[in-house]
């Protein structure tokens, strides 16, 4: 099924046995995220917090946290993205047999981005220092939002077609950042921010990002996807939910009209301060180090937001399932994006990030 929003996923999830609440009050710095670790290793469910100490909001995790659970929500779509996937790696295969590609091409035609009048996202206004500001070990330099979505797009060309929809840590605060107008934000060059921000740098203009946490789980998957050229996220998250991504535009900025949160903000040129140090998903602390600053401009959320977030660190842990997501779903690609491999086995314990989601 399509998913609107996160709120109905989690009501799915719920009714179908994947999700339990957690009624008492719990802290959001290392409680919070130890209640997730354990969940997981134990092969647990999905948890709903209700009550977050200091903060208004709901927040949910493990979402992800087994196989069986990510098949169940992607049940009515998966197989015919593999399809596309497929289909793309090899046209022919479409000739070979035709009955079995029959729904490829309405699964295309629903995929495409959408622009929307009104947008539940925009319902509400916030700030950084009231969103759930979750650290999740004990040597992180501060909060982070560990499942974020966040949207750049190409300052030459533009649109939504020309756009990066990555997962790229946000640290809420600590350090020097100043609270609530400021956030750090970690990217790697060779990713599609760090071109748009090199373009943006070349021509001395601020970036326009927008950082959207929550919405269906199809944009969340989306946003960690390698996806081969041509394919942009927002076409893969339509695909993915069966519900094509609607967005607005407001001063300027894309905006998740689905999203349960959203922040903008823009990146400068020369702008950078000191981030980190933050528990990384191969069981060490990326130390810190200066990156891009995230200066804030407006935070929105829905009336009903809730707070996706998960923790990395060692193998495995809930990004696991990203990893093997990816796998079933890109397999067909690798031999045409990399010549002479002809298949990749990615093994957790290994690193499964870097190999297939950095």
């Amino acid at each position: 099924m399509g998913y609107r929003s996160l709120s109905e996923c989690i009501s799915d999830l719920e009714k179908n046995g994947h999700l339990v609440r957690v009624t008492e009050e719990v802290d959001p710095d290392l409680e919070m995220a130890e209640i997730q670790r354990r969940v997981y290793d134990s092969g647990g469910p999905a948890l709903f917090f209700e009550h977050i100490r200091g903060c208004g909001f709901r927040a949910v995790s493990n979402l992800f946290g087994t196989m069986e659970r990510c098949r169940f929500i992607f049940r009515d779509t998966l197989e015919d993205v593999k399809k596309i996937v497929q289909l793309k790696a090899d046209p022919s295969d479409f000739f070979r047999s035709p009955l079995r590609f029959a729904s490829v091409p309405f699964t295309g035609i629903r995929s495409f981005p959408r622009r929307v009048a009104k947008a539940p996202v925009l319902a509400c206004t916030s700030s950084i220092s009231r969103l759930p500001r979750i650290r999740c070990w004990p040597g992180d330099g501060g909060p982070f939002i560990t499942l974020p979505q966040v949207y750049s797009e190409d300052p030459m060309k533009g649109g939504v077609m020309n756009s990066n929809l990555g997962m790229y840590r946000i640290q809420m605060a600590g350090n020097d950042y100043e609270t609530d107008t400021e956030a750090g934000l970690h990217y790697q060059i060779h990713r599609g921010i760090g071109v748009h921000h090199a373009v943006a740098i070349a021509r001395n203009e601020s970036l326009r990002v927008s950082v959207f946490v929550g919405g269906p789980p199809a944009h969340t998957l989306a946003a960690v996807m390698p996806l081969p050229e041509g394919l942009t996220e927002l076409i893969f998250a339509g695909m993915l939910g069966r519900r094509r991504f609607r967005y607005v535009r407001k001063n300027g900025f894309v905006i998740s009209a689905d999203a349960d949160f959203c922040i903008l903000g823009t990146v400068e040129p020369e702008k950078t301060k000191p981030e980190g140090p933050f528990g990384d998903h191969l069981g060490y602390y990326s130390l810190v180090h200066d990156f891009p600053v995230l200066d804030v401009k407006a935070v929105y959320h829905r009336k009903d937001a809730v707070w996706p977030f998960t923790v990395v660190g060692r193998p495995p842990q809930e990004d696991t399932s990203f990893g093997r997501l990816i796998h079933e779903i890109t397999a067909p690609m690798v031999p045409r994006e990399i010549s002479g491999l002809r298949a990749v086995h990615a093994i957790d314990a290994a690193g499964v990030h870097p190999l297939l989601l950095a």
